[in-house]
């Protein structure tokens, strides 16, 4: 308890810029003792509830062993999950989460990017684990010691003392008298994630996410409850489908979208971007990083207001390729239900006689890309074992230059076949530890006030950036000149911008990323309407000249009155802009209303708006919903 009130307020201080006086800082030390006496409970109960009587049989001595290892393992565990707590917010801007445990399925990867971007972290935070080793075994050992049992307490005391230990660990645990136990939510108190994160403590965040995974964060038990015909007219209302399109009552949402383009139907090629917000792209007011991205930006249809669904790549996955609406859940790339028979655009394609293709510079099984994309529609994997004789191999696999020779390869194959065709194209250079070839681009040279907002960290991603950026470029300028490029569409988006973190509840400036479609049919342009990841998959289908029937939410933005809405999920916390005014929710806490300030990225509280606070809370429920009852294919059209 006093160790974790300690690195608290070590926390606290690092941070104290965050804080809004020291009423809030008080409020963080008294939530924190509520949390980790809960924490303290759960870590006991077992133990002091079998230990007066266990302690008096012939089993005394093993058990001793055995609570003594168990509170062993247990001091290493909260000091590791402290100590690796300031890396993982200066990464993702709170304490650790469920992002600490679910990559550890992929442990070759995991180990690569640690080992080769984060070695210095790793061996400091595992040199200060090694140090008190030696103390914590000791005072384990002071813990269970046996003197207590030679005065002999009789079985009524040490059945009265059960009794009292079952009433002091059942309340400290609960925390509360009210109706349901503590939670995070009931210890939050900021519109600061960060602030509110670190109220808990980093072994009972990863422990509460672990906890979350067996109900995958049902979106209803976090935000509240709606009605599902409500929940279903909202959402079918806020797509911009005409009402009378929806017609089948087990797939509430699926409905026949006619395309703009009447013409052959075209091929489509989407280049995911891995971790390249707008921040980084002077065309769309950041620095000046990505010029080839800036020239695609005057030949292409570009979105100057594009805002992601989440902070991860899966999740960028999920808009781009389902068109699927943000959940609390794990993006369905990674959930059980959706490996068979979720809608995705290479489904639909399938279906409409297109070849279907993924290409990867990595290991395609990484988030479980391979085996949901082979199972919704996807009819051939490209990965790192088929890239042709690699120049550079990092961390993460091929380069993206390897990545774009071998996709062109592919995209000539796929032409020279005769079939329409739709490549899904997914970069990785620009991804910790940021590894890239020697001696392609020159880093950008900074004054000394612009090096002090960069750590050297953050100059390894520029320079990670700038060659994503040329890499990408070379292919375009390759593409141009090979057959395939007349009769395709070419979409350009980034997954999410590189970190997510600030004192708004969902820090929406993290949330705007480049994309723009070349080949569209339209005029170079730069469409200034708030767009969602989730509206590109119609658009695209539209200016495909793909009649379609689909479940999808987003709007087609061939049409001039569509869009002007985003939704973004940020850990726990949802937020829904329409224009300038966003809708944001908490778990357990009641909807609040900001308008956002485009110009200087700020969002400033307004008076609640109940209309939008409905549809907000419609779209949250809608994904845990459609998951749930098998809702989002194309069965029963």
């Amino acid at each position: 308890m006093v160790f974790l009130t300690l690195t608290r307020s070590g926390l606290a201080l690092w941070q104290v810029d965050r804080f809004e006086g020291f009423d809030s800082f008080v409020k963080l030390i008294g939530s924190g003792f509520r949390i980790d006496l809960s924490s303290a409970a759960y870590l006991c109960a077992i133990p002091a509830l079998l230990h007066p009587w266990i302690s008096r049989t012939r089993f005394h001595f093993q058990w001793s062993y055995l609570l003594k290892a168990w509170f062993f393992v247990c001091f290493i565990a909260i000091f590791f999950f402290e100590l690796a707590t300031p890396a993982f917010i200066n990464e993702y801007g709170f304490r650790p989460n469920r992002l600490f445990i679910e990559y550890l399925a992929y442990p070759d990867e995991v180990t690569k990017m640690l080992v080769n971007g984060h070695l210095v972290t790793l061996l400091i935070v595992f040199a200060l684990l090694l140090l008190p080793v030696k103390k914590l075994w000791q005072f384990s050992d002071r813990l269970v010691s046996n003197k207590v049992d030679k005065v002999g307490f009789s079985v009524a005391n040490r059945l009265l003392a059960c009794l009292l230990l079952i009433v002091v660990i059942s309340l400290s645990a609960r925390g509360t008298l009210g109706h349901r136990p503590i939670n995070p939510a009931l210890v939050y108190f900021s519109t600061d994630p960060l602030v509110n994160s670190l109220t808990l403590n980093s072994t009972y965040s990863v422990a509460y996410a672990l906890n979350q995974f067996g109900d995958e964060k049902n979106a209803a038990k976090l935000y509240g409850k709606m009605e599902n015909d409500r929940v279903i007219e909202l959402v079918r209302q806020e797509s911009k489908q005409p009402l009378d399109s929806f017609k089948n009552d087990n797939l509430p949402t699926l409905s026949k979208r006619s395309p703009s383009f009447k013409g052959r139907p075209k091929n489509l090629v989407i280049i995911l971007e891995e971790s390249l917000g707008a921040q980084y792209v002077s065309s769309l007011g950041g620095i000046p990083l990505t010029p080839e991205i800036d020239k695609l930006n005057q030949e292409g249809w570009a979105f100057k207001r594009l805002y992601a669904t989440g902070t991860r790549s899966v999740r960028g996955i999920e808009a781009v390729i389902t068109g699927f609406t943000p959940t609390p859940s794990r993006a369905v790339v990674k959930l059980d239900k959706s490996q068979k028979d979720f809608f995705t655009i290479a489904s639909l394609l399938k279906e409409n006689g297109y070849e279907t293709q993924f290409i990867y510079g990595g290991e395609s099984h990484f988030d479980n890309m391979k085996s949901f994309f082979l199972g919704n529609g996807f009819t051939d994997i490209v990965d790192f074992n088929d890239i042709e004789n690699p120049q550079f191999v990092g961390s993460w696999g091929a380069s993206d230059g390897d990545l774009f020779n071998q996709a062109d390869i592919e995209l000539t194959k796929l032409h020279n076949e005769g079939k329409p065709f739709f490549s899904f194209i997914f970069t990785s250079s620009n991804h910790d530890p940021f590894e890239i070839p020697d001696g392609i681009v020159t880093p950008i040279q900074y004054n000394d006030k612009q090096l002090k907002q960069y750590d050297d960290k953050e100059l390894l991603r520029h320079k990670a950036i700038q060659y994503a950026d040329y890499a990408l470029g070379q292919f375009i300028a390759k593409a141009k000149m090979q057959a395939y490029w007349e009769n395709t569409i070419f979409l350009v988006v980034a997954d999410h911008d590189a970190r997510a973190m600030g004192k708004d509840l969902v820090p929406i400036n993290n949330f705007h990323i480049p994309g723009v479609i070349l080949n569209s049919g339209k005029e170079p342009t730069l469409d200034k309407r708030i767009v969602s990841q989730i509206d590109l998959a119609p658009t695209l289908l539209s200016l495909m000249g793909i009649e379609n029937i689909s479940p999808m939410l987003g709007q087609d933005l061939t049409v001039p009155t569509a869009s002007n809405r985003a939704m973004m999920q940020y850990a726990e916390n949802f937020a829904y802009m329409v224009n300038d005014e966003v809708t944001i929710l908490q778990p357990s806490k009641p909807p609040l209303n900001f308008q956002y300030n485009y110009q200087h990225n700020t969002l400033s509280p307004i008076d609640v708006n109940h209309d939008t606070s409905e549809i907000a809370l419609a779209h949250v429920l809608w994904g845990s919903l459609a998951y749930k009852n098998h809702w989002y294919s194309q069965q029963g059209k």
